[in-house]
C-alpha cells in the first residue's frame, strides 16, 4: 500500500460515524442523530431487525446481532452499501485523484486532529460512565442481600454450595430500567437486580453490571418488554467500561495459575461451585464479546476464531494465568460462540507465552447453570 493511499484510509477511518449514519439516511434509531457518548439502537437498515442494530458513537463503531454486521465507519459503509472498501473510502472522503502535496498534507493534519478530537472525546464519555458506575455501585454499600441470595438459590446456586455470596456482588432493591428516547431516556421497569463489580485485571474497577430478576419466578429470571414499541429487552446491562476487565467472583489469597471464565456471572459461579478446579481463580467474562475480543475478518474467516492482536481493549489474562479454561454455554448458536471462545483462547497463548487454553462444551441446548439445576453437572466435556 503506497503511503497516499495509507493517508486516505486513515482520512476515511478519521470521519464521525455519527455523522455518516446521517448521511446513509439510517432511520428509526433512538437517540436520533447519534449522540457522543450514547448508544443509538434500532432496526437494521439490511435485514430490518428491530432493535438488532446498534451505532456506538463513543467508541465509533456499529454492530448487528442478526447479520452478523459490524465494524469501523468504512465497514458501516459498505455493509449499507454493499460495496468494496476503495468504493467505501471513496464515498466517505472522495475519489482518489491527483492533488499536490500541500493538500495532501492538510488532509493529514485534518485527519489527525479529527482522529485525536473523537479519542478526546471517546475517552471523556468513557471516564462519565466509569463514574456513574461507580455511584451507582455505592449506592447499595450497606443493604440485606436476603433477596439475592434468594436469586441465587432460584438458579441452583445454594447456600451449601456457595456459603458466602463473592464480595463483588450486590443487590439493589429498585433498580430502574431505562431505555432510549427521542430526548434522552425514559423508564419502562423498576425493580430487583444484582449488580457486580467490573474490574480491570490490576483490580481497579470501571464498571457496574446488573441483572433484573424476578424473586416470584421459579428461575429468578424475568420477561422484560417495552410498553411502547413491544420488543423483548435484555434483562442484562452494562454500565461504564468493560474494556479488558471480567467480574472477578473469585480470586485465591495463595499463588494461583488456573483462570476458569464463564460467559456470565451464574455459568461461572455454577463451575466454582463445581468443584473440578479447587484452585483456580474464576471470573464472569461479561459477555462473548468481550471474552473473545475483535476477530480477523474477511472471506472465510467469519467462524475461524482467529484473534484480530491489534486490538489494544481485548480481555487478556495476567501473565501469572498458565491455564486458562473457558467455559462454552450450549444454549446460543454453536458454531458463533465456538469461534469466540477460540479467539478469546488463542490471543491469551499469543500474548502470555507458555500459556495453555482450553474450552469446555456444554451439551446443546444447556448451560453450566442448566446442567446444575437439572441435577448434576457430569455431562460437561
Amino acid at each position: 500500500m503506497t503511503r497516499d493511499r495509507d493517508d486516505r484510509l486513515a482520512e476515511a477511518k478519521a470521519k464521525d460515524i455519527g455523522d455518516i449514519a446521517q448521511q446513509l439516511e439510517i432511520c428509526g434509531l433512538l437517540p436520533w442523530p447519534p449522540r457522543h457518548g450514547m448508544e443509538s439502537v434500532g432496526p437494521c437498515p439490511k435485514c430490518g431487525g428491530r432493535d438488532r442494530f446498534s451505532i456506538n458513537q463513543r467508541d465509533g463503531v456499529f454492530n448487528c446481532r442478526r447479520c452478523e454486521g459490524r465494524g469501523d465507519v468504512i465497514s458501516l459503509v459498505r455493509f449499507v452499501r454493499d460495496c468494496s472498501m476503495p468504493a467505501a473510502i471513496d464515498w466517505l472522503i472522495g475519489p482518489e485523484a491527483e492533488i499536490s502535496e500541500i493538500e495532501r498534507n492538510a488532509r493529514r493534519k485534518a485527519s489527525d486532529e479529527n482522529r485525536r478530537r473523537n479519542e478526546d472525546r471517546a475517552d471523556r464519555e468513557r471516564q462519565r460512565e466509569i463514574k456513574a458506575a461507580g455511584a451507582l455501585w455505592r449506592e447499595v454499600a450497606k443493604n440485606d442481600h436476603s433477596a439475592l441470595r434468594g436469586y441465587l438459590d432460584a438458579r441452583g446456586i445454594t447456600a451449601d454450595l456457595l456459603p458466602e455470596i463473592p464480595a463483588v456482588l450486590r443487590y439493589h432493591p429498585a433498580l430502574p430500567y431505562m431505555v432510549r428516547a427521542e430526548r434522552g431516556f425514559r423508564e419502562v421497569h423498576r425493580g430487583p437486580a444484582m449488580l457486580a463489580v467490573v474490574q480491570q485485571p490490576s483490580g481497579r474497577g470501571i464498571g457496574c453490571h446488573r441483572t433484573w430478576f424476578d424473586p416470584a419466578s421459579p428461575q429468578g429470571k424475568i420477561a422484560l418488554r417495552d410498553p411502547e414499541t413491544d420488543a423483548d429487552l435484555p434483562r442484562k446491562k452494562m454500565r461504564g467500561s468493560k474494556r479488558g476487565a471480567a467480574i472477578r467472583l473469585h480470586t485465591p489469597d495463595h499463588d494461583w495459575h488456573q483462570l476458569v471464565m464463564g460467559e456470565g456471572i451464574e455459568t461461572t459461579l455454577t463451575a466454582m461451585c463445581a468443584g473440578m478446579w479447587p484452585e483456580a481463580a474464576f471470573w464472569a467474562g461479561i459477555d462473548l464479546g468481550n471474552i473473545s475480543g475483535r476477530r480477523q475478518s474477511g472471506k472465510g474467516l467469519k467462524y475461524a476464531g482467529l484473534p484480530d492482536l491489534a486490538d489494544a481493549e481485548a480481555f487478556i489474562p495476567p501473565p501469572w494465568v498458565r491455564e486458562l479454561i473457558l467455559i462454552e454455554d450450549g444454549d446460543s448458536d454453536p458454531r458463533d460462540t465456538r469461534a469466540k471462545l477460540q479467539a478469546g483462547a488463542r490471543r491469551a497463548m499469543a500474548k502470555i507465552p507458555g500459556l495453555r487454553a482450553c474450552i469446555v462444551a456444554c451439551p446443546p441446548g444447556r448451560d453450566l447453570n442448566d446442567l446444575l439445576q437439572e441435577g448434576g453437572i457430569d455431562h460437561v466435556e
